[in-house]
């Protein structure tokens, strides 16, 4: 279907490290087998306004705090973990619905969690499919409040905001390897998409369940 090492990759990683360029990069490489960018982002924003903090609380943990800056950095990652979890079974519903369609797709967010991506994995491997996972980390704060403020420059310093995600990648890379998923360093930027397929190469299937029960 593709000369890629895939037929489904999911990108996963924290806010601001450089996934949306990568996944570009990598459905266009090789020109000749473009494949289809589906950015998990729009997934949630339509889940989120077909549910009510009333009958699916775990959607909406954000609700209701109009400024997580007042918030410490342990809280805000502890309700953005959750908000992940709780989105695992549309990851899932993502990824089956992309199997059905012989076109080759990059899956990018920062609510794909290792577990769902684990998952996704196995039973693309089930269908007889390939579908891998990596998870791009970026571990300074201070390079990902660059990177916000030269994507975002009317939105104002965002350094808790930045600080948060520095957390939330810790906390993706260090459940990616418990799922023996690959997690690879955003920089250098050039040549990420070459890094990231080299360690596609490099992991294999995934095998084991370390018992995450998906979902809330």
């Amino acid at each position: 279907m593709t000369a890629t090492s895939w037929d489904i990759l999911l990108i996963g990683g924290a806010s601001g490290v450089g996934k949306s360029r990568a996944a570009a990069q990598l459905a266009g490489e090789p020109s000749e087998s473009k494949g289809f960018v589906v950015e998990f982002d729009d997934v949630v924003s339509a889940v989120e306004a077909m549910t009510t903090a009333e009958h699916h609380p775990a959607l909406h943990h954000f609700e209701g705090i109009p400024d997580t800056a007042r918030l410490t950095v342990d809280q805000v990652l502890d309700l953005q973990i959750a908000t992940a979890r709780a989105l695992e079974p549309a990851v899932l519903g993502v990824v089956r619905n992309r199997l059905t369609v012989d076109v080759p797709a990059v899956i990018e967010g920062d609510y794909l969690t290792p577990a769902a991506a684990a998952e996704a994995v196995r039973e693309g491997r089930a269908a007889g499919r390939r579908v891998r996972a990596v998870f791009l980390h970026e571990q300074d704060p201070e390079q990902i409040l660059a990177n916000y403020t030269a994507r975002e420059p009317g939105s104002g310093e965002q350094r808790h905001r930045a600080q948060v995600s520095a957390a939330y990648s810790h906390w993706l890379s260090r459940q990616a390897s418990r799922h023996g998923l690959p997690v690879v360093e955003c920089r250098p930027w050039t040549g990420l998409p070459g890094r990231v397929e080299r360690a596609l190469g490099q992991h294999g299937p995934v095998m084991s369940d370390p018992g995450h029960t998906l979902g809330p």
